[in-house]
């Protein structure tokens, strides 16, 4: 039933409350937000050469362009010579070696890969060298016969076939529309003395031939077009686990697959692992629904090599970093430009079809469908537990701890399709305020790609440090329409909700600013989901999930304007409530039966001026209760 707000029933009302409520004469109404008056920017750093820019550079197989000034994927993992100096680094040096036809000496094959050998390179902290082989001796001897399985798997098949296991529910319909087929299915009994190789075809059949999702494995390939690690592996020439520490256990069933040339051999950086992340960051983008659960399968990828005995903490690192500027460069290409439209077009088409009949907003939730038991990455608590430690490793800071946020050039295309109804220097700000610190060793790069948190920046901001608008456009569908943040955000800025679409706030949110209400929906799913500012609903409506809304400072209610929630929660404003009118929309918790009599807190202020015009519980009807500090309603049947 309705209650609305006319003259006789009114009296009902006072009659009924034994006496009336005292309001302001006249109602006036708190300003809306001023916020910061600015909007925050991450400008991209400047002399350095942004990969993207170089990315074209990171060709393998020319010895001669194996260097940190001509090649931008040696040259992007330069961090590593504050723990590295290479044997390439100094051979001239030593030996006074000549070039030869314009290519330095300093290539040749000189090192024999083994650690502390006359020919290896040098360590600098070497506190930080034993830390990170002590994690392999680690791991690799507390496997358990399921976890060496699964490295095995990861070590032999098909990269991308490995990575298709993030999708959970969606898996099966991937592979399906990919055609995608391994023969790497489990772990042979003979594998401990023969090496299998995957005669599978990894991302599936190109658009040629598949007219299903042929172009997303189009992007697969363009994702990794110049994203050789052999570069890398050549400059760096830092040795596998196994033969830096007797100690590092190798899943005996990749014996076989270990190379008894360690010369061309080098560990660092991980090719398995970038691989990996380069075609899981690509699933992201296709399929930004399983966004979160696709950088976890990656981040289980590096993993999986340190307990395959295969590589170490480092080579994990420096493969992450690598993938990351490898992608964001190639999506930012305009030789891809229109195939990373098509591809995204036909990933959201095909996979809506085949499960949820064409609806693109019941998508995410057939991503989520399944529980632990059927999706390993269905929980986003173990996924963020998992994920985030694998960033540094546990690796003290060695460099400067306080250096400001950076983004890389074009780092925003990674969050193109995750957060569409951003501006690109809104994605780049949602980069900025999600980035762990500096000093981390390898990953501290001086563009800022080794500092992404691309976890975290799925969530959405981290900190208000400009005032946001943000503006959904629920016709376009998935995340245009509905959103939902997570992070825990800080600052002083204020937030505006523009759009049709829907955002939902969960964090333990700080931000000061206020908050905005223009059009839309915004949802609290937290106490503490609107910060520490005013409130001010001037159309579209605010929408209270918590048990017990805490608004920092005034709650405005404008004519336009609307306020849902549930009968057992609340809102409880610090100073004042101004209600111009609007509609109030009461819920009923599940299992929830309210009876005639019960009187319920609905607000509760320091003061409270105004009233709304319709107040609505289905199948009830109500007695609004105002006063000074707040309104209840009573159940009258």
């Amino acid at each position: 039933m309705i209650f609305r707000s006319s003259t006789a029933l009114y009296t009902v009302i006072l009659v009924a409350s034994l006496q009336a409520p005292a309001f302001a004469d006249t109602l006036v109404l708190p300003p809306a937000p001023a916020g910061l008056g600015k909007v925050d920017t991450a400008p991209a750093p400047t002399g350095v050469v942004a990969y993207v820019d170089a990315g074209g550079t990171n060709q393998r197989g020319d010895a001669c362009l194996a260097t940190l000034e001509a090649n931008a994927g040696v040259r992007l993992l330069s961090g590593f010579l504050d723990l590295w100096t290479p044997r390439s680094a100094f051979v001239d040096a030593d030996q006074d070696a000549p070039a030869k036809d314009n290519c330095p000496a300093v290539v040749k094959s000189d090192w024999d890969g083994i650690p502390g050998s006359a020919t290896d390179g040098k360590k600098k902290l070497p506190e930080v060298h034993d830390a990170n082989i002590a994690y392999s001796v680690k791991v690799t001897r507390a496997q358990t016969p399921e976890l060496d399985r699964e490295a095995y798997l990861d070590d032999r098949r098909g990269k991308n076939v490995s990575i298709v296991d993030g999708l959970g529910p969606l898996a099966d319909v991937w592979r399906k529309g990919a055609r995608q087929t391994t023969t790497i299915t489990d772990m042979p009994a003979d594998a401990v003395k023969v090496k299998y190789d995957d005669k599978g075809n990894n991302r599936g059949v190109g658009s040629k031939e598949n007219p299903d999702l042929g172009k997303a494995v189009d992007l697969f390939d363009a994702g990794s077009d110049n994203g050789s690690t052999e570069p890398a592996k050549r400059y760096y020439k830092y040795a596998r686990p196994y033969r830096a520490s007797a100690d590092v256990r190798v899943v005996p069933q990749l014996e076989p697959a270990k190379s008894d040339k360690p010369a061309s051999d080098g560990g660092f950086p991980s090719g398995h692992t970038a691989e990996g992340w380069r075609d899981a960051l690509v699933m992201a983008y296709l399929v930004p629904q399983r966004y979160q659960e696709m950088v976890t399968r990656a981040a289980l990828m590096g993993e999986n090599r340190i307990r395959a005995g295969m590589h170490q903490t480092f080579d994990v690192l420096g493969g992450r970093v690598q993938a990351l500027a490898v992608v964001a460069y190639n999506l930012n290409r305009e030789k891809y430009a229109g195939l990373k439209v098509e591809a995204f077009g036909q990933a959201q088409s095909y996979l809506s079809k085949e499960t949820a009949n064409g609806d693109l907003n019941k998508l995410f939730v057939l991503a989520h469908a399944s529980d632990k038991t059927k999706d390993r990455f269905a929980d986003w608590k173990e996924n963020k537990a998992f994920f985030e430690p694998r960033m540094t490793y546990g690796h003290r800071q060695i460099g400067k701890t306080d250096v400001a946020p950076v983004v890389p050039k074009g780092a925003e295309v990674l969050l193109e399709t995750r957060l569409p109804y951003l501006s690109a220097e809104q994605r780049r700000v949602v980069l900025k305020t999600t980035e762990i610190a500096s000093g981390y060793p390898i990953i501290s790069d001086a563009e800022g790609w080794g500092r992404l948190n691309l976890f975290d920046a799925a969530d959405g901001y981290g900190a208000f440090d400009g005032d946001v608008a943000v503006s959904m456009d629920a016709s376009k569908g998935g995340f245009n329409a509905a959103d939902t943040w997570k992070n825990d955000i800080e600052g002083a800025g204020k937030l505006t909700k523009q759009g049709s679409g829907s955002l939902a706030l969960s964090g333990t949110n700080s931000f000061s600013g206020g908050v905005v209400v223009e059009n839309g929906a915004l949802v609290a799913q937290s106490d503490t989901a609107f910060g520490k500012g005013d409130v001010y609903l001037a159309g579209g409506k605010a929408v209270v999930e918590a048990k017990s809304l805490a608004i920092g400072g005034n709650l405005t209610v404008r004519k336009n304007a609307g306020l849902q929630l549930s009968l057992n929660g609340g809102v409880s404003v610090a100073k004042s409530v101004a209600i111009e009118g609007g509609k109030l929309v009461l819920t009923l918790a599940d299992g929830q039966k309210p009876k005639a009599g019960d009187e319920i807190k609905l607000i509760q202020a320091g003061t409270f001026n105004g009233k709304f015009d319709e107040i609505v519980l289905e199948g009830f009807k109500l007695t609004p209760v105002y006063g000074q500090n707040g309104l209840s309603v009573r159940i009258e049947g």
